[in-house]
């Protein structure tokens, strides 16, 4: 089996893609770690949050085939948070170090949870224009670990990456699969005690979505049909919850698809971003699109908005 760590496209994203680590908060501690790729002279880009047990480099082949169509890609790492509104304020401030107004976030698990709570908690000065959800959920009842998320912060490493590779598939599986997974072990393994303990603990402390905050937010769900941490009541919670949502679903991907199923992940972020191409919210370069899609895109504007004022 041919592992991702050792590929050619994983290696030329490490040797291609610097890693920036920057400080926004008075705690030195708390550093965010971030592959930053595409044009920067675009202001509204997309930026990928890991699950639990993911860092930047789990998004490595959106990062490369996303930047190299002309997006603008930002793929990050938490630092230490234990609170949601703490994460929420240092994520804020980091928007702020980037001079980045407003954002297209693309969350996996845990990743699109934060993601949620970020465009809820800056709802009254938006910093979300849209959200892309992969496997991802609105409620952290769903685990049924609220009466342990207190206890985390105790726990010894091991005893922490049992928990998080209780999640993982076992049993057989394709190829890909199961090579997207030696690679998330591999980067679980590369965090350490605090840094575990503090994304179980924002998982698992008890908190769920407003949808009502954020229901001005245009939303992807990418989810899969097999085998997948999220129960089949969680999926269904978030569709009820964003009922406009555009769904894409994917026969198989298991918890990672971004790195099993990336051709298809990736034709559908690119879906997803499309309808701001041609606004101030485009994540993409105007060179990389073509003149026929932004004249389509200026049409499909112009006839939304004379909808609009008619209802």
């Amino acid at each position: 089996m041919e592992e991702i760590r050792v590929s050619p496209d994983y290696n030329w994203f490490r040797s291609t893609v610097p890693l920036k680590r920057i400080i926004v908060d008075d705690d030195d501690s708390k550093v965010w770690s971030l592959y930053d790729a595409g044009p920067k002279s675009i202001r509204c880009p997309i930026i990928f949050l890991p699950p639990v047990s993911g860092t930047a480099e789990v998004f490595f082949q959106q990062v490369l085939a996303l930047s190299g169509w002309g997006y603008r890609v930002i793929s990050l790492q938490y630092p230490v948070y234990w609170d949601l509104l703490e994460f929420c304020d240092g994520f804020r401030k980091l928007l702020d170090n980037l001079q980045l107004d407003k954002v297209h976030l693309f969350g996996a698990s845990l990743g699109g949870f934060l993601a949620q709570k970020f465009a809820e908690v800056t709802h009254k000065s938006p910093r979300v224009h849209s959200l892309i959800l992969c496997n991802s959920f609105s409620d952290t009842s769903i685990f049924n670990q609220t009466w342990t998320a207190n206890s985390f912060w105790l726990m010894p490493g091991f005893m922490l990456k049992k928990i998080v590779l209780g999640n993982f598939a076992k049993g057989p599986m394709d190829p890909k699969m199961a090579d997207a997974i030696d690679f998330m072990v591999d980067r679980l393994e590369s965090l350490n005690q605090s840094e575990l303990a503090s994304r179980l603990t924002l998982n698992c402390q008890n908190s769920y979505v407003e949808p009502h905050k954020i229901k001005n937010v245009a939303v992807t769900i990418i989810d899969v049909f097999d085998q997948s941490a999220l129960s089949h009541e969680a999926k269904e919670e978030m569709y009820k919850l964003y009922p406009k949502a555009r769904r894409a679903h994917l026969k198989t991907g298991g918890n990672f698809p971004y790195l099993c199923r990336s051709a298809e992940v990736n034709l559908y972020i690119q879906i997803h971003l499309r309808q701001f191409h041609g606004t101030r919210y485009a994540a993409i370069s105007p060179e990389m699109v073509s003149a026929e899609e932004l004249e389509v895109q200026k049409t499909n504007l112009s006839s939304d908005s004379e909808s609009d004022g008619e209802s």
